[in-house]
């Protein structure tokens, strides 16, 4: 038990040393009050990270395992709005920071190690330290990007298309979802997927 403790410990030390590293323009005093602000949590396999009608608090940034975004429809069907993998945020962010209750549920597909911000801490950085900022708007663009790209997608884009866009910007994410949730990201019938996967196995 000691020794499964300490490798938790250890490994836990290597993530948040690896992610303070994408702070490199912070100066020392910046980023020992900023590492000071940091947690690290681990969340089981159907546990949430948040889920609809709560406020998040906490930015999340995933250092291994995976969680879907989704949100339950008028028919009480939970259609899955995105996904969230290693080095990526884990948030509803226009909901957090207006901290306001969010729609969606953040669920975990895999055991996930989450390291963890407090959106007090994060409005505080901002207004002690300017290059805070910039940070917040590159995090900010990511994850705004990434919502554009998906609604743009269905506008602009064919079921394959769809699919084929996603196993290319989603490197072996594929084999870790279900044809259920990945149909619905898509936005397309499971069966459809199912044709369009034995159409380009077959090409």
């Amino acid at each position: 038990m000691e020794q499964t403790l300490y490798s938790l410990e250890e490994s836990h030390q290597k993530y948040l040393e690896a992610f303070l590293q994408l702070f490199s323009l912070l100066s020392p005093d910046e980023l020992n009050l900023f590492s000071s602000q940091l947690s690290i949590k681990e969340y089981a396999k159907k546990d949430f990270f948040f889920e609809s009608g709560e406020t998040q608090k906490k930015m999340g940034f995933v250092c291994k395992g995976l969680l879907r975004r989704y949100y339950i429809n008028e028919k009480g069907k939970g259609i899955t709005t995105g996904f969230v993998k290693e080095n990526e945020y884990a948030t509803d962010y226009p909901a957090f920071i207006r901290q306001r209750p969010s729609k969606y549920y953040m669920e975990c597909l895999e055991p996930c190690t989450i390291i963890e911000i407090d959106y007090d801490h994060i409005q505080e950085g901002y207004t002690n330290f300017k290059s805070n900022e910039r940070y917040g708007r590159l995090i900010a663009e990511k994850v705004l990007t990434i919502q554009t790209d998906r609604v743009e997608s269905f506008l602009f884009d064919t079921a394959e298309e769809r699919y084929l866009n996603f196993v290319r910007d989603n490197p072996g994410l594929v084999n870790r979802i279900s044809l259920t949730h990945l149909s619905s990201f898509l936005g397309i019938e499971r069966q459809s997927l199912s044709r369009i996967r034995s159409k380009i196995a077959k090409n």
